[in-house]
């Protein structure tokens, strides 16, 4: 009897062991903007995708709105492993390697389309691996869009900006944009800028469509300029160390879901930028104002320096890489 219940005993253990060892692996996606953007969008899909190919052995669970983690913590988060995923925009790896600056500057991109042929371009590809010897590895570039210049008061030429305060991602480069216009640059997180135009700690801010529209910045904003002078893109990145640890089934089920919701997020960016811009419109509480060629000229001359500036850090023949990605 006791060498039965001692059968059973073992059986139950291992039963328990065998479920243990079949609880999902948790991925934790942490982003800082709204379900309905771009990014947004794309996490939900990969999330999707991810359990789908891999059902039972992967739970990804997405936290939009800076619900986790700030723009300030999500990349100190990432190393420490409070998250498995996240999505910063390009101008947050900075302190991690200069090169990445090459998408912060000004004027460096025609469209989209440009940086979609730069960042498939061999040297694109190798930006994503640039940061490995720092603990992160990136899986994918994701679109938000071109970025618009946005004010609580009329602007049109680079003068019409001067002395005004603008929020900004945390970026050298960005920073020296500003100064370049004679404005003075705000270092301040994505999820404080709506209150911070209401207030007017900040005077203005430079944005995509889609997030001017789905955090409702044109509400608090005078102009909006369609300047498209630089862009806000995502690099995903893992802690490398997690990723190198994980199954070879898992980490191949994950690229494949990455790949695929790359795409799909991609593909609908321009779509929901050019909506939100009607949704901007049709609200009538910002005026969005177009530049001319001699205009645009104007900002593209006093921007230019900060080409010069960056680059001995970004490199010439990057620079000359992303350039050659115009048509």
């Amino acid at each position: 009897m006791k060498k039965i219940s001692r059968i059973a005993m073992l059986a139950a253990a291992g039963l328990f062991s065998a479920n243990l060892m079949a609880a999902p692996i948790v991925v934790k996606f942490s982003h800082v903007v709204a379900d309905k953007t771009p990014k947004g969008q794309a996490a939900l899909k990969f999330k999707e995708l991810a359990e789908k190919k891999l059902p039972g052995k992967v739970e990804v669970q997405v936290f939009p709105n800076s619900q986790l983690f700030g723009d300030g913590k999500e990349l100190e988060a990432l190393l420490l492993g409070d998250v498995q995923f996240i999505a910063p925009s390009l101008s947050k790896f900075d302190r991690y390697t200069k090169e990445i600056a090459v998408f912060d500057l000004p004027f460096l991109f025609q469209d989209i389309a440009a940086v979609d042929r730069f960042q498939a371009s061999k040297e694109g590809q190798r930006l994503l691996n640039v940061m490995e010897s720092k603990g992160i590895i990136g899986l994918a570039y994701w679109h938000n869009g071109m970025k618009q210049l946005s004010a609580n008061k009329p602007i049109l030429t680079p003068d019409t900006v001067k002395g005004l305060k603008f929020r900004i991602q945390p970026s050298d480069v960005l920073e020296a944009q500003f100064k370049a216009l004679n404005s003075s640059p705000q270092k301040m997180a994505f999820a404080e800028v709506y209150q911070g135009l209401q207030t007017g700690v900040v005077d203005g801010q430079e944005n995509t469509w889609s997030n001017i529209y789905s955090k409702k910045f044109h509400e608090v904003q005078h102009t909006i300029l369609e300047s498209n002078h630089g862009i806000i893109d995502y690099m995903v990145v893992t802690n490398a160390g997690w990723w190198k640890k994980l199954p070879a089934d898992v980490q191949k089920g994950l690229k494949e879901a990455m790949d695929e919701a790359t795409k799909y997020g991609n593909d609908l960016a321009n779509s929901i930028n050019e909506a939100d811009k009607k949704k901007i419109i049709a609200d009538k509480k910002a005026k969005i104002v177009s530049l001319n060629k001699a205009q645009m000229a104007a900002w593209q001359k006093a921007m230019a320096p900060v080409w010069k500036q960056f680059e001995p850090g970004i490199g010439a023949n990057l620079i000359k890489a992303a350039q050659a990605s115009n048509k």
